[in-house]
């Protein structure tokens, strides 16, 4: 093999390499306050994670809506809660009903 078929092989390698190696996962926050989650409508990648944090003065949870799939615990004032997505989702507080948010995944 030539020098050039040489150097075009590892350019080959190289970009393929590189264009294949995945994204690190990503850390998004959710506050809830004000009886709200904030932001209410999150756009997030599979394997992402998002922490909610309570800076609200009363507890809260979250809760995945269609099948209740997943759900955290009370999550107390200036207390935090996470999850890995795996899809996207309608949550809501299951304590405050009137409390939505949205995942979307991209």
């Amino acid at each position: 093999m030539s020098k050039y078929g040489i150097c075009f092989a590892f350019i080959a390698f190289l970009f393929v390499s590189c264009s294949s190696t995945p994204e690190k996962p990503q850390v998004y926050t959710v506050e809830i306050k004000d009886m709200k989650f904030v932001p209410d409508d999150i756009t997030v990648k599979r394997g992402d994670t998002i922490i909610w944090i309570n800076r609200d003065m009363m507890a809260h949870d979250v809760t995945e809506e269609g099948e209740k799939l997943w759900s955290s615990s009370v999550i107390a004032p200036e207390s935090s809660w996470k999850t890995e997505i795996t899809g996207a989702a309608n949550y809501f507080c299951s304590i405050h009903v009137v409390m939505k948010g949205k995942i979307r995944v991209q």
